[in-house]
Parts: structure tokens; C-alpha cells; sequence
């Protein structure tokens, strides 16, 4: 790769700018010599050839965009000129042919894990407390302050000092208090082995449709079973459309081994607010001595579930940090572990590679109507999949969501999809998944873990602090920009690839090793430092 300019696919009719382009600048790619004739910025394409309107875009060797006017060679692709198109696809998968890669050097590698008793693997150990409806939330808060305070879990606030200063300035006070570093808290931790309790707030339950009703149980359900999770505490009003039945119903579904610790709270039943909490924080203290005798213990690299997610993406996402993602999943497919690849929206103009790659017709079958469905429902509102790219990502050169889609499925490398998971749906095999969720990114991340990923690989080019209440979330940069500007929520640097410093096999290679220091509780994530436990439930129906 040359630091300036790039071609994808020898196939392909546009070249990538990996730095600013100037008027007059010779570029050459794919033994075509052009000069570029007006200002190309950095991660944006410009025309190998001459166009017409009707014409092809290619990227990634397919299509991913159709030119709305002539466009002279040199000249930059943008919206004025093209809009989104993809190549039609075909229900075969045929022969699939993949070569693993070299494993040799990951096969004895282990991280350190919690064992659950259906031989989940957890990457941390936490305690679950959630509610069935949004009218317990308030229950959950108050629940949430006393047991983070008491236990040692809660972080001092850094800017509480600064609103106090600001206070005394008003009042015409003299100012003492300067804003300290933030700190974590220095009160000893109660139990040694668990990692955390998580507390989930959203806003369903009731008023929805009976289906988002139950969708939420199965999801909820996901994460109870979840191997980073040891029990859990469920708050439920009692009159809501998301019974608890429904919940136990759906958890006995995917649970395989010893039924975990879940806590029912009907406030209801309970009487006042206060007999509620008091029966949650006494059987809860029960749950948490008990989730405090499993230990770390080291399991080997197929125990791993990564989550493949992508937000806040640029013109480079495609270029450096997905396949570098899809260089780990190659591995850890490889190894025997599985990955799961997300967001249905981002999938479109990928359609014919994944399903060349799908084990058999019926998988392929499976995809095909999860993708057209949720099409067909995102038109009848007026927003097909052919509006996915946000304002940031056609500014950094995402024009069009074939552009962006064929990008994002680099996150799920090469290897054969092994199986096609619904929203909420449980993982059941190994190897490579596609899951159904939307292309926001906490809708998704919620969706990944809920489906029994242990860690979620996220990739930003423009930067988000997404983070996920129970699954360590590891924030892949694509670019050196973004890993020096935001510091505090970037894990991992990508951009080495864009300057030719690594490539995507080292660089993911690097990444690895960086996974199993998270799965082992060797290093926090930035998103976990930073408390970003982001929850929200996928709604598919309407609100009655």
C-alpha cells in the first residue's frame, strides 16, 4: 500500500485517496495513469476512467454505486454525481473453498475465565439486576446507588468539584476546590471475584406490542444466560405485558446447565417501595456471596465469542480496521471459537459474498429473508436500507451504503457462516454468525451480547463511546487522527495499516493479544473505565 492513493479490487473503476489529493497531482493504480483534476480529501474516491450516467461504481470488486451524470477520470466521486446501487443477487451458495489461517502460533494461548456450569466461558463476573418494565427503573437507580456505594464499584464524579467552583464563583465565594484527575475509588472491594453488578434501565415492558413484549423477555433472557453474568435480579411491577413467566419461559429455552440464581421482585405483591428494595438488597447480598466463589482459571482461545460491531465509520473502516477485525475472526473461527457478525442495514451490496459463504441453502434462505424483511419494513416508513449512512459518514467518504456495507462485511473476514441468527436469538454454533440487528449502534452492541458474545470488537473512524453493560467492548480506531484526539475512549490503533506500518496480518495479530489481556482481566476497556453501559432494546413494532 502507498501512503497517498489506493485501489481495492483490481476490478474496481475507483481509486481511494488515503491522503489529501491535489489538482494536478499524478496518481498511478493498476498500471492506469490519471492526474487528478480537482481536490480529493482523504478517505474519498475519485474516477479511474471516464463515466456515464447509468454507469457502475465499482468498490471491492461489485457494485456500490451508479453514476447519476458524466464524470471525467480524476475527477471526485460524490453525491452530486452517483447514488447507491448494489448487484443483484442469487440464491446459490454452491462449492465454498477457505483456507484457515495459520494458527500455529495462537493453539496453546490461553486467557483467564470463569466457568459457567453449561461450559459458557465468562470474560468478567458480574451480577445482573433489571427491570421487566420502565416503571421499575427509578427501583433499579435507587438499588444501583446503594449497592455501587456500599460495595466499591462507584467512580468519584471529576466534574461535581467544577459545578461547585462554578457555584462559588456566582455567589461571589472564593474558590478552593480545584477539579481532581479522575480517580478510581479507593474504598476495598467486598468481593474479590466479582467484577461488577450490572444494572439495566430501558424504556419497554408495556404499551408496546405483545411481540416487542416478548422480544424483550428473550433478549433479557440472553443476558441472564449470558457467561459474563452469574445471577440476576429482576424487578417487575406486575401488571406489564412483559410478565416474568414469560421471561423464566424463554430463559429455560437456552439455558444447558444448572439453572443460575434469577431473584423475582413483584412490587406489587411486595406492598411499598420499601419492602421491595429491602427483599431485592437482602436476597441479592445472598446471590453476590455465592457468585464470589467462582475464580479465573485459564481456558483455551476457542472458548472466545467475539462481536463484531462498527460505529461512527469513515472512508478507512473498510481499508484498515474491518479487515483487521475479520483477520481476528478468520482466527478465532479457526481456532474452533465463534464470531458473530451484526447490523443487517450494513450488509447490503455484501448480499452474494456472504451467501457464496453460507454452509448450505437453507442458511443462505434464512439471510436472504431476514435482509429483504427488514428492508421491506424500513420502506413502509420511508427509509430503505439505502439510507443507513449518517451525515459524518458521507462527509468521511461513505457515500452510499453499498460503499459502507461492503466495508462493514470485512469485519467477518473469509471463513464459511456457519449459522444465521434472528434478533435475540442465542448462539448455538461455532464459527462465523450473521445476527439480525439494526445499524445503530447500541441497538446492535445490546443485540451482540444478548446472542452470548463474551467480547465485542467495535471499530469507529470518527469516534463514539459506546460501551455495553456486561461484555467488555474494545474500540478499534481506523486512524492515527482519531487514536491521538480521543484518548479516552480508543483501545486499539488501526491506522498503522493506512501508513503502512503494519499489515492487516500483524495488525491483527497485535489485536489478539490485546483480547486476551481484556478476556483475562488484565486490562479494563476505555469504554468500561468510562462506565459506558449502553442498553437499548431493539423495537420492532409500534406503541399502543
Amino acid at each position: 500500500m502507498n501512503n497517498t492513493t489506493l485501489l481495492l479490487d483490481p476490478t474496481d473503476n475507483v481509486g481511494v485517496a488515503l491522503s489529501d489529493l491535489q489538482p494536478g497531482q499524478k496518481v498511478v493504480l493498476n498500471d492506469i495513469e490519471l492526474e487528478i483534476q480537482d481536490f480529493v480529501s482523504a478517505k474519498h474516491k475519485f474516477a479511474m476512467r471516464d463515466f456515464k450516467p447509468g454507469e457502475d461504481i465499482l468498490m471491492y470488486g461489485t457494485i456500490v454505486g451508479e453514476a447519476t451524470q458524466a464524470i471525467s477520470k480524476g475527477y471526485p466521486i460524490t453525491l452530486a454525481n452517483i447514488h447507491h446501487k448494489t448487484r443483484e443477487y442469487t440464491l446459490n451458495p454452491g462449492k465454498f473453498s477457505w483456507t484457515p489461517p495459520n494458527i500455529s502460533d495462537w493453539e496453546k494461548k490461553t486467557f483467564m475465565g470463569y466457568r459457567r456450569s453449561d461450559n459458557q466461558i465468562g470474560t468478567a463476573n458480574y451480577w445482573l439486576v433489571l427491570p421487566l418494565v420502565f416503571c421499575e427503573n427509578t427501583n433499579v437507580k435507587l438499588l444501583q446507588e446503594a449497592f455501587e456505594n456500599a460495595l466499591g464499584f462507584s467512580n468519584p464524579n471529576p466534574y461535581e468539584i467544577q459545578i461547585k467552583n462554578l457555584i462559588s464563583d456566582f455567589q461571589h465565594e472564593k474558590i478552593t476546590e480545584t477539579v481532581p484527575q479522575k480517580t478510581k475509588n479507593n474504598q476495598p472491594r467486598i468481593f474479590e471475584n466479582l467484577d461488577g453488578i450490572r444494572f439495566l434501565t430501558h424504556d419497554m415492558g408495556c404499551g408496546g406490542t405483545r411481540q416487542d413484549a416478548e422480544s424483550l423477555c428473550t433478549l433479557l433472557a440472553g443476558y441472564i444466560n449470558h457467561p459474563n453474568v452469574a445471577g440476576a435480579t429482576v424487578l417487575s411491577l406486575g401488571c406489564q405485558n412483559a410478565q416474568a413467566s414469560i421471561l423464566m419461559e424463554k430463559l429455560s429455552l437456552i439455558q444447558k446447565g444448572e439453572p443460575k440464581t434469577v431473584i423475582l421482585c413483584d412490587q406489587q405483591q411486595e406492598g411499598t417501595t420499601e419492602q421491595l428494595i429491602q427483599k431485592a438488597i437482602t436476597e441479592t447480598f445472598k446471590g453476590l456471596i455465592e457468585a464470589n466463589k467462582i475464580a479465573r482459571q485459564p481456558f483455551p482461545l476457542n472458548k472466545l465469542v467475539i462481536g463484531l460491531e462498527c460505529g461512527g465509520s469513515d472512508g478507512f473502516s473498510g481499508i484498515s480496521a474491518n479487515p483487521t477485525l475479520g483477520r481476528v475472526s478468520d482466527l478465532i473461527v479457526a481456532l474452533g471459537g465463534a464470531a458473530i457478525l451484526s447490523e443487517f442495514p450494513e450488509l447490503c451490496g455484501a448480499e452474494q459474498n456472504l451467501i457464496n459463504r453460507c454452509k448450505n441453502e437453507d442458511l443462505a434462505n434464512k439471510f436472504v429473508h431476514l435482509m429483504e424483511t427488514y428492508n421491506a419494513a424500513a420502506k413502509r416508513v420511508g427509509s430503505g436500507f439505502d439510507m443507513n449512512p449518517s451525515p459524518g459518514n458521507i462527509k468521511d467518504g461513505l457515500l452510499t451504503d453499498a460503499i459502507k456495507s461492503c466495508g462493514a462485511a470485512k469485519k467477518g473476514g473469509t471463513a464459511p457462516v456457519s449459522d444465521i441468527l434472528d434478533y435475540t436469538e442465542y448462539l448455538k454454533t461455532p464459527g462465523l454468525n450473521l445476527l439480525c440487528t439494526p445499524g445503530n449502534d447500541v441497538e446492535s452492541t445490546t443485540g451482540l451480547a444478548g446472542s452470548g458474545a463474551n467480547i465485542i470488537l467495535f471499530t469507529t473512524g470518527l469516534g463514539t463511546p459506546t460501551g455495553n453493560p456486561i461484555c467488555p467492548v474494545i474500540k478499534v480506531a481506523t486512524n492515527h487522527k482519531l487514536t491521538n484526539r480521543m484518548t479516552d475512549i480508543i483501545d486499539f490503533n488501526s491506522g498503522t495499516v493506512i501508513t503502512g506500518e503494519d499489515s492487516i496480518e500483524s495488525c491483527g495479530n497485535r489485536l489478539l493479544d490485546l483480547i486476551i489481556q481484556v478476556a483475562s482481566g488484565e486490562i479494563k476497556t476505555k469504554a468500561e473505565q468510562n462506565r459506558n453501559y449502553d442498553f437499548i432494546p431493539w423495537k420492532r413494532g409500534v406503541s399502543l
